[in-house]
């Protein structure tokens, strides 16, 4: 009873951690101004000019941390704060987001093989719930596997996730400095928030492994009887 009192506990403290990492981290930054005075849209363009990327647009959306990289539309997207600001944050949401652009131009493996995945895992999401309760519930061993098949296709996505988000997270780095965008005490902040938001991405697959793990557990038990 302990043991999965502890496992349930993990499951609920470790995105909560992760968030309040994410936010302390952009709470503090948000109010350090750049040193190049550059807004977050100017960041993001002029990263994408020196990479030759013409095609993409940079856009202001509603909400906070609600950046992202549109593939479809080809387009940045970057909260209103991070679009208009001009803080270390905001520099390095930007830059972030832009990379994931870099690597759609390039053609980066892993985001093809993400992007690829996208309508199994969303599948696998929806569906794989309903065959595991039902699987525990009617104690029907062949509905558990499949619930957990469809969730391993889920749980593969987020695996694939880490890759991508670290590899941005790399590029706006690189980018920024080559750029000269950030001076020398501004690398030590902005990989600060670069990490902070990384960790949602491994908290969020931590949590996906170990609730598959659970469950294959729970069907060689069932199985076994």
């Amino acid at each position: 009873m302990g043991i999965f009192l502890l496992y349930f506990l993990a499951l609920l403290i470790i995105p909560i951690w992760a968030q309040m990492k994410v936010k302390k981290a952009y709470s503090k930054y948000s109010q350090v101004p750049n040193s190049s005075g550059m807004t977050g849209k100017e960041v993001a363009e002029k990263i994408l000019q020196d990479n030759g990327i013409y095609d993409v647009n940079v856009e202001p959306i509603r909400g906070q941390l609600t950046d992202h990289y549109d593939p479809r539309s080809k387009t940045v997207r970057l909260s209103e704060e991070i679009y208009y600001g001009r803080s270390v944050a905001g520099q390095a949401v930007a830059a972030h987001e832009v990379g994931h652009a870099i690597q759609d131009a390039e053609d980066y493996a892993f985001l093809r093989f993400r992007h690829s995945l996208v309508p199994v895992a969303n599948l696998g999401s929806n569906l794989s719930f309903f065959f595991i309760l039902a699987g525990i519930f009617f104690q029907a061993t062949n509905m558990l596997l499949l619930g957990i098949i469809f969730m391993s296709a889920a749980v593969l996505f987020q695996l694939v996730t880490l890759p991508v988000e670290f590899n941005a997270s790399n590029r706006a780095m690189h980018q920024i400095v080559a750029s000269g965008i950030i001076n020398n005490h501004e690398e030590r902040e902005t990989r600060k928030v670069l990490d902070a938001a990384a960790l949602t991405y491994v908290a969020a697959a931590l949590v996906a492994v170990l609730e598959l793990v659970r469950f294959i557990s729970m069907y060689f038990l069932m199985t076994e009887e």
